[in-house]
């Protein structure tokens, strides 16, 4: 299935994408796609969708907004320099396990909604990432494997970053990734049965219509199932929270010269599978 949320900041609703064209409406029966849907109500909305499908009860996609597929996550976990070569244009090491920083729950947007700069900014940059959302309460995991089952579906998601807060204000990594509007998610959720292999999915991103990141899930240090297991050890994992799995190279940052976002750029992103966003960056409030 492929879960969507439409309508206006603050109001979306929750459906059920069919295509490109058609989707079921399920808010009458589901308020909304948050901790307490995931944590038992993906079996009930097959079912109701698999009725209404039958039934005719589709709807066509209009120009409605769209928003993140889900509510707002209990927390948005993060996971740096999981991609071998987006490591070596850093020039980083691999690391020996993941290593894990934190967003703001708030800083989820659509996927494409405005991303704003926060006041004096000097170093914003982009990084598209696979998204892993969380289907059930889960704490001190015994196996790699039974990782897959606590796993609701995939997102597509843009870890915005001000560097400079980053790495040159001290402290730890969210300094720079908090700033409101940096988490744009979706167009929508995938669940897990709907992709053969979340470890070949090509993933890409364009600033101004030049292509700065064209990678694939491939070369992931750790895969999604290790990192739900290792993040399960140290913490217990809410259903919808969200981790982003980190990014491909082709980063702003990366880039000789450096190159930073901007008042009036457009990103365009996408991973094969997952749909596609487009932001244009604004100035600060």
């Amino acid at each position: 299935m492929q879960l969507m949320r439409l309508g206006p900041t603050g109001a979306e609703r929750p459906v059920v994408r069919l295509d490109q064209t058609r989707y079921v409406d399920v808010s009458d029966v589901f308020g909304d796609y948050d901790e307490a849907f995931f944590a038992g109500g993906l079996q009930r909305l097959r079912a109701l969708v698999d009725e209404r499908t039958a039934s005719g009860e589709v709807r066509t996609f209009g120009d409605e907004r769209i928003g993140s597929p889900i509510a707002r996550p209990h927390q948005i976990l993060c996971i740096g320099l999981n991609y071998s070569d987006h490591a070596a244009e850093t020039g980083q090491t691999v690391p020996d396990e993941p290593i894990l920083f934190t967003k703001s729950p708030n800083t989820m947007v659509g996927p494409n909604d405005d991303v704003r700069l926060p006041r004096r900014a000097t170093k914003t940059d982009w990084e598209v990432e696979l998204g892993i959302v969380i289907g059930r309460r889960t704490s001190y995991l015994d196996s790699v494997e039974e990782a897959r089952d606590a796993i609701a579906g995939f997102v597509l998601v843009n870890d915005v970053s001000e560097r400079a807060f980053q790495l040159e204000r001290s402290g730890q990594w969210s300094k720079g990734k908090s700033a409101e509007t940096f988490n744009p998610t979706g167009p929508w959720l995938v669940t897990p049965d709907e992709i053969d292999d979340v470890l070949s999915l090509g993933m890409w991103l364009d600033v101004n219509g030049v292509r700065r990141q064209d990678g694939s899930t491939s070369t992931m240090v750790f895969d999604p199932y290790v990192i739900v297991h290792h993040l399960s050890q140290f913490m217990v994992l809410e259903p919808g929270d969200l981790i982003d799995t980190g990014t491909p190279p082709g980063v702003g940052m990366g880039l000789d010269p450096q190159v930073w976002l901007a008042p009036g750029d457009v990103m365009e992103l996408g991973i094969d599978g997952l749909g596609s966003q487009r932001q244009t960056v604004v100035g600060p409030r």
